[in-house]
């Protein structure tokens, strides 16, 4: 089991713990675990441990910031997954929340699973306030969400690379950045190792989105486990619609590159944060 295998496992430990809901509708609760346990790559908790070891912390330190911040996260496809909003019919390979149950349970597994989240957050023995101000910060209007009402109002739209930039900052960033300084919350932090893991989660976010944009276009239903060429379909401003193919590559090239040099005031501990940037860069789902 590689080191990653370990971090699924431990997260997905602490995911079904805090889905042990004993006074929940069965509905409710089944489409909840449902929602969390469909085959995602838990990218966000990898983080949250990757950091811990790269700063000399123990695993579990971070288990609470890494299940909450997959809460949100799974909450975030759901609603995402609306006829509403992108109106997905597929989520790794399986038949979305709406579609699997319905609509209004949807919308109210994905209210739950946020709740959940900021719960199982507040019980952190050590620094639960900065991890939730931290959480709710990248979850809410400045981050995640807000991030999701630019890209619905660019539909149809010429944006600047700038905003299609900022949108995907707030929309895709926001939480890998919250999962980086989630783990860093518990440790004393020299400036340059704050200003490192900024940076570092800047550009990684960036990457994620823009091989997102990448694979929609040229990516494998059978692989990435959704409809691919939707974006297309729904004429969203993307770095494939803006620059092209090969200038995304390329754009995922550099800030690859600088994701990667973010890190070189960290010692070999930090590795597997490099290896998830690379991981990013060359994965096919």
């Amino acid at each position: 089991m590689n080191d990653y295998d370990v971090y699924r496992a431990r997260v997905d430990t602490c995911l079904n713990a805090s889905l042990n809901l004993n006074n929940t509708p069965a509905t409710l609760k089944s489409a909840m675990i449902y929602s969390v346990f469909n085959g995602g790559k838990r990218i966000r908790p990898i983080l949250v441990y990757a950091t811990t070891e790269a700063l000399n912390g123990t695993l579990d330190q971070s288990d609470s910031s890494a299940c909450a911040v997959e809460l949100i996260h799974c909450y975030s496809l759901v609603h995402d997954d609306l006829p509403s909003m992108d109106g997905d019919a597929l989520r790794r390979g399986k038949p979305t929340t709406h579609i699997k149950f319905d609509e209004a349970t949807a919308i109210l597994a994905g209210d739950a699973l946020q709740a959940l989240a900021f719960e199982v957050l507040s019980n952190d023995a050590v620094n639960s306030l900065k991890k939730v101000q931290e959480l709710a910060k990248a979850a809410g209007a400045d981050g995640m969400v807000g991030g999701q009402m630019v890209d619905i109002a660019a539909v149809d739209t010429a944006i600047s690379p700038a905003l299609l930039e900022n949108m995907h900052l707030m929309k895709t960033g926001a939480l890998i950045k919250a999962s980086i300084l989630m783990a860093a919350c518990d440790h004393d932090l020299t400036h340059q190792q704050l200003t490192g893991l900024k940076r570092f989660a800047h550009n990684l976010g960036l990457a994620f989105q823009v091989k997102d944009d990448l694979l929609d276009v040229q990516g494998h239903q059978s692989a990435t486990g959704k409809t691919t060429g939707a974006d297309q379909v729904m004429n969203k401003p993307t770095y494939v619609s803006m620059h092209g193919v090969s200038g995304a590559e390329n754009i995922l090239a550099d800030v690859h590159k600088e994701a990667v040099l973010a890190l070189e005031g960290f010692d070999s501990k930090a590795d597997k944060l490099r290896s998830v940037a690379d991981f990013i860069v060359l994965r096919d789902c």
